[in-house]
């Protein structure tokens, strides 16, 4: 009997997704951490602002504030009235003088204008009188109170992942602490009795066959930077009975099941037999490449997700499939991997019936090179490049030709 004819197609990438998104219904539960803690963490509900940024007029140079009115002609000399450093307010202006001023002091009153220093010269033979030698335009090196936020402004928006300037943004505002959704709970481990953990055995003393874990490592530090509580489980031996004692106690207590290796068809392979036993297996197989063994189920009450072993697979799977996934999770709703358009440097004749994903970096001329090797083991391929062209299925690629370029910025940010 030729079982193989009897296995569903391959499912496409972004049915893949939608199915995976569908899934993913939102952990709730939020939290308060501190605004210097909250980098990468989802916002939980709005920042609203109760001021305005900046709080009044000021300085963007240091110089002299003026009223461009009583200055006619460059060269003009007048009085400095007063000294405003940042942090302290000075008094209206005088009639007929300047004020020497600071970077973000406030604009005194009768002021609508700043000559940067620069543009001035202090007299050395009258103290207290500087000369201007540039006329200044009305408003010029002055910033607006409110120009950056308005009171009453939302600033930050819930189901926003946090960035280093957004958190500097709420500080702005006076945020010391912010809402953030629950961290998923993600177990993580590995399987394989080739597997060998960096530290244990010296390079020269290992067995035929062995290789060491490369892809734990980067699969919890993608983890980690998605805001999650990562219980490390280590490495699974290739045998039905671990495989399902590891699944059963990783499902009591997390939300997400996260598994390298064994979701293949070979008889050492029983991490998709194992969920069957004690869930369900609802997605397998991926139209892509690399990375087409990956799976999607549920082992009680928690998601399962099981990806290839070889490194670069692991990789693009979990940037394509499990940080959506794990982003929605925390309600974040835009979880779209965004492309642009850039011109491959290189040729591509190897037309693949699945959906291809071609390690690439950009060079000086504003293209894209190709990174030699495309195996699915080369996890050097996605060091030496800084991104991936999405290639679709049957699709050669000619020099000069345009192609969606997505960045790994663009995931790792």
């Amino acid at each position: 009997m030729n079982t193989s004819a009897a296995r569903p197609p391959l499912k496409a990438l972004d049915d893949a997704l939608v199915e995976l998104l569908a899934c993913a219904t939102p952990l709730g539960g939020k939290e308060t951490v501190s605004t210097f803690d909250a980098d990468g963490r989802v916002l939980a509900q709005d920042v609203v602002s109760a001021l305005q940024v900046p709080p009044e007029d000021n300085s963007s140079m240091d110089g002299y504030a003026v009223r461009s009115t009583e200055l006619a002609d460059e060269g003009v000399v007048l009085k400095v009235s007063q000294r405003i450093p940042a942090g302290s307010a000075g008094s209206a202006l005088e009639p007929g003088t300047v004020a020497r001023i600071f970077t973000g002091a406030p604009i005194p009153a009768g002021a609508d204008a700043v000559v940067m220093q620069e543009d001035c010269q202090p007299l050395a033979d009258r103290e207290g009188f500087v000369r201007i030698q540039q006329l200044p335009r009305p408003g010029q090196w002055i910033r607006r109170a409110g120009e950056d936020v308005t009171r009453g402004a939302t600033v930050l928006s819930k189901g926003e992942r946090l960035t280093p300037a957004a958190l500097g943004l709420a500080a702005s505002i006076g945020m010391d602490q912010l809402q953030v959704a629950r961290r998923p709970r993600v177990a993580l481990f590995s399987t394989g009795d080739e597997l060998v953990m960096p530290g244990e055995v010296a390079p020269e003393q290992m067995r035929p066959g062995a290789i060491y874990n490369s892809n734990r490592f980067f699969l919890r530090a993608l983890l980690l930077r998605l805001g999650c509580e990562v219980s490390d489980l280590g490495i699974v031996p290739d045998q039905r009975e671990a495989t399902l004692a590891a699944l059963r106690s990783a499902s009591q207590n997390h939300d997400l099941i996260l598994t390298s290796g064994g979701v293949s068809v070979g008889e050492e392979d029983h991490i998709k037999p194992a969920v069957q036993q004690l869930g369900s297996l609802d997605l397998w197989q991926i139209a892509m490449k690399p990375g087409k063994p990956f799976a999607y189920g549920r082992v009680g009450s928690a998601h399962f997700m099981g990806l290839p072993g070889n490194p670069v697979s692991s990789f693009l799977t979990f940037l394509l499939l499990v940080q959506p996934f794990l982003l929605r999770l925390q309600d974040v709703a835009d979880v779209a991997t965004k492309s642009i358009a850039v011109p491959a440097h290189f040729t591509w004749s190897r037309a693949d019936k699945r959906r291809e994903f071609l390690r690439v970096r950009r060079n000086a001329a504003g293209g894209l090179e190709l990174f030699a090797n495309q195996s699915s083991g080369v996890l050097t391929s996605a060091v030496w490049g800084d991104g991936v062209v999405d290639n679709p299925a049957g699709q050669t690629i000619a020099h000069g030709d345009t192609v969606r370029f997505i960045a790994f910025s663009e995931w790792l940010a």
